[in-house]
């Protein structure tokens, strides 16, 4: 059977003829997190485990049976949604991740930075966490046999970059001998290699070899100075990688290191062990690709690929001696070798080139002919596994047969590895500390400082039993029995008669639930006034619904009582709602290079998590804040934009608006007659009606003058007097100019010459209300006021109806209008014949420089 996940959709399809037809399965499903059954768990042999995305976005683990994946026949082992690409089906696991940390010893309650599954294998799962305050290093916890209760077994654990930029664990698992492990730790800016036989509940350092290739003495003191090994594995399957071991040949183990204080990539060279890192011995002072022969009745070695060599060497005595064979006749860089399995076929197949311009090279040896007859009987030994002399190595002695070095027969066939194990009597070494106990400087395991030894399982119930931990658990898949194991194991022990005890409140779904002990009173208060009381209470699965109708944040309380006790809990809950409308606030008209206050209202004004969006002018990235005001500098004059997207939940509203700036200006805040404010809705569209009623003449330059109606009543607007774009080199002039205009404005505004009649037997008459002294934006306290930053509608061209509507001998300015809603182009501007007249008396007396027309 075959299975395929087709991109770009990632549809998944199964196939049972060996791809000729294939059977949709799932649609959108995670690549490469989809696994067929477990044999001797799953029951059905075409089960898929698969991470299947559902159409509002979340991810949830499915199965079901490869030829009947309807609808109807998939189950949802976990209820919940899933984190994407966290799904793993290993060995006995299955694992997932939700967001919450692992139940780790050391730091129950923080959320690790990283975490992956090493291993799961001997069932134990080994998992390597990186916490916050890591970088290159991981913590490395095993778990108990259920996978659930993880213990630390070594800290700052180092990791090696590969080549595509992953990282990898410096931890490599001794093939043939269980529970063996070496790994490099990080400790006090050094890095060193420590071993262990238990499985991480005892680590030491490797001894240095005695000798150097040469016979020279070496020098080498424990702790201060010992034998440290590069542990990373070959990323490329036709090289040995940094470390080898084969499980036929238990005990030998071949890799590239260095003798010194710490770990160095410098001056390295390779070394073997013939009996399970007890004693090191140098085989080459350079590094090489070291491959087992004839399931590891001899080795071959050849050196990496940045030389090129037309040699190899094989040794038939455990590295002790190599012998030099010639494979090419021209030097050839070696990039992998295949070493093809069978007891039948002994063949190598070297590939490569000869120089780096030069095509693939694949040489092919029989090396059948360096052997000189079959294996017998007599060319075997036996091999006793020990650690450092112990002989009771996880619970029990072994004895290993193995070839005797030196013999050049063939192994042929697989031969019994492992002659006898023994088990030993228990002793302390074969426990280590349970979940919650941390090892002291004594040796003993003591309860952390998180951890109530006396907290009984909260599946016990009255009338059942539980295993009351002593602190110590076995070590897995350790064999030793008596002794004191009894002394060390878990006790099995009756329940207590207790009072409800656990109680815990949480939010799920809009619903609030809670767990508790059996035969209880609940009473329950939400924090907003209301609260619910149950009787002879034994389970609330279901939860209890209550909707709030404001939004805040409440404590909600719950007690829980019997005849024996009570237990009280709280939970807070931060309830909001959902944003219905964002509006911006910002000032029409601002001053180049000086910085501007911008906000932005969010309705309705309830507490809740917010995050605003800010895309000011013409910058690509915006910036982000959680606070609803910002403050920025334009330095370029012109209109520019400012939007705001305001994020809450899962709804996302914005608000656009446009803002002039310029180098100065002036500015002169209007109000108008009673009368109008009758006839104001209060509506964008009546103040765009309005002006478009009273913008009858367009006989002025749009550059200069600027009108903002602001909204709500009284009605009231503000005139900006702005000088041209191109007036940086004559300001002074400008300056003055702008000064005269806005006089013989406001000389018109206090004579109440500016009027206009908004119906017939309605004139409205428009006044001056204060005149902006200096070119500053937030002089006036109209300024600072929301109205003047909410622009809802602007009636620019209108207002200049209004100025100009009695003014006489001065010169004529044209008014874009202007809203915040949109802007009304100059294809809006009219005529009105009725007004010809009266714009006939308005003429130049008041100078040429009225328009500001200043030179770049």
């Amino acid at each position: 059977s075959l299975l395929f996940c087709h991109p770009p959709s990632d549809d998944l399809y199964s196939s049972v003829d060996f791809g000729r037809k294939w059977q949709l399965i799932h649609e959108h499903v995670t690549p490469n997190r989809f696994y067929w059954s477990v044999a001797g768990l799953d029951k059905e042999p075409d089960l898929i485990h698969m991470e299947a995305h559902t159409p509002d976005g979340n991810v949830q683990y499915v199965t079901c049976r490869a030829q009947t994946c309807t609808e109807a026949n998939r189950n949802y082992p976990f209820p919940g949604y899933i984190d994407i690409s966290s799904l793993v089906v290993q060995d006995d696991y299955i694992f997932i991740q939700v967001g919450i940390s692992p139940r780790v010893s050391e730091t129950p309650s923080s959320i690790p930075e990283d975490l992956h599954i090493v291993s799961s294998d001997e069932k134990q799962v080994f998992a390597a966490v990186q916490e916050w305050n890591q970088n290159d290093t991981y913590n490395l916890y095993l778990s108990d046999t259920r996978g659930i209760f993880f213990t630390l077994a070594m800290e700052n654990v180092k990791t090696t970059r590969g080549i595509g930029g992953n990282q990898m664990l410096d931890l490599y698992e001794v093939a043939g001998i269980k529970g063996m492990l070496i790994a490099n730790k990080r400790q006090d800016n050094q890095v060193k290699t420590y071993i262990t036989y238990n499985k991480g509940r005892d680590w030491r350092l490797l001894q240095a070899p005695a000798t150097d290739l040469d016979g020279n003495d070496i020098h080498c003191i424990l702790p201060f100075c010992s034998l440290h090994l590069q542990l990373h594995g070959s990323e490329n399957p036709y090289v040995s990688g940094a470390i080898s071991s084969k499980s036929s040949v238990p005990g030998i183990i071949v890799a590239t290191g260095n003798i010194g204080p710490e770990l160095s990539y410098n001056n390295v060279g390779m070394f073997i062990t013939s009996d399970a890192g007890n004693s090191w011995r140098p085989i080459f002072e350079e590094e090489h690709n070291i491959w087992f022969l004839d399931k590891g009745g001899a080795l071959v070695a050849v050196k990496q690929p940045s030389v090129s060599t037309r040699h190899l060497w094989v040794s038939f005595d455990e590295g002790r001696q190599w012998t030099q064979h010639s494979f090419s006749s021209v030097p050839l860089f070696v990039d992998g070798v295949l070493v093809e399995a069978g007891a039948q076929n002994q063949i190598m197949t070297f590939f490569g080139h000869f120089s780096h311009r030069s095509e693939w090279q694949l040489i092919k040896i029989d090396y059948k002919s360096i052997f000189s007859r079959k294996c017998t009987e007599e060319d075997y030994q036996t091999w006793h596994l020990h650690n450092q002399g112990e002989p009771c190595v996880m619970g029990q002695k072994q004895i290993f047969m193995k070839r005797r070095p030196g013999n050049y027969c063939m192994l042929g066939k697989d031969y019994s590895r492992i002659l006898s194990a023994e088990s030993c009597i228990c002793r302390a070494h074969d426990f280590e500390c349970d979940y919650g106990y941390e090892r002291r400087s004594d040796g003993n395991c003591r309860a952390s400082f998180w951890f109530n030894p006396s907290t009984v399982s909260r599946s016990c119930s009255q009338g059942q039993n539980y295993f009351n931990s002593t602190g110590y658990r076995k070590v897995v898949l350790n064999n030793c029995t008596k002794g004191v194991k009894d002394m060390y194991s878990a006790r099995k022990q009756q329940c207590p008669n207790r009072p409800p005890k656990g109680l815990v409140l949480t939010s799920k779904d809009g619903k609030l639930t809670a767990s508790m002990g059996s035969n209880v009173t609940f009473l329950l208060e939400f924090g907003d006034g209301t609260a619910v009381s149950y009787s002879n209470l034994s389970w609330t699965e279901e939860g209890i619904k209550h909707i709030y109708k404001s939004a805040g944040l409440f404590r909600v309380t719950a007690l829980a009582e019997n005849t024996l006790g009570y237990d009280t809990t709280t939970l807070f809950l931060h309830v909001t709602c959902p944003v219905e409308h964002v509006q911006l606030l910002a000032p029409f008209v601002i001053i180049r290079n000086k910085e501007v206050n911008i906000s932005a209202v969010v309705l309705p004004s309830q507490s809740r998590t917010v995050t605003y969006f800010w895309w000011l002018g013409n910058n690509t990235e915006p910036v982000i804040t959680l606070d609803g005001s910002i403050s920025h500098t334009f330095t370029s004059e012109g209109v520019h934009t400012i939007t705001v997207q305001v994020s809450a939940g899962s709804s996302i509203l914005q608000d656009t608006r446009s803002l002039v700036v310029k180098e100065f200006f002036k500015s002169l805040l209007l109000s108008f007659s009673p009368n109008l404010d009758e006839f104001n809705p209060d509506i964008p569209e009546w103040r765009q009606d309005v002006g478009r009623v009273i913008k009858k003449v367009s006989d002025f330059p749009e550059e200069h003058l600027l009108v903002a109606v602001f909204p709500g009543v009284p009605t009231a607007a503000e005139l900006f007097l702005v000088p041209n774009k191109n007036q940086s080199d004559d300001r002074k002039k400008c300056e003055e100019e702008l000064e005269k205009a806005s006089s013989v404005i406001v000389t018109a505004l206090n004579q109440n010459l500016v009027e206009f009649e908004l119906k017939p037997g309605v004139r409205v008459i428009v006044y001056n209300t204060q005149l902006t002294l200096a070119p500053l934006v937030d002089s006036s306290p109209r300024h600072s006021s929301s109205a003047m930053l909410m622009l809802l509608s602007v009636v620019f061209l209108g207002l200049a109806v209004f100025l100009i509507y009695k003014f006489k001998r001065f010169d004529t300015f044209m008014v874009p209008s202007f809203s915040g809603d949109d802007w009304l182009g100059g294809s809006e501007r009219q005529h009105a014949e009725n007004h010809s007249e009266r714009v006939h008396h308005i003429q130049r007396t008041h100078g040429e420089g009225a328009g500001c027309q200043g030179q770049e």
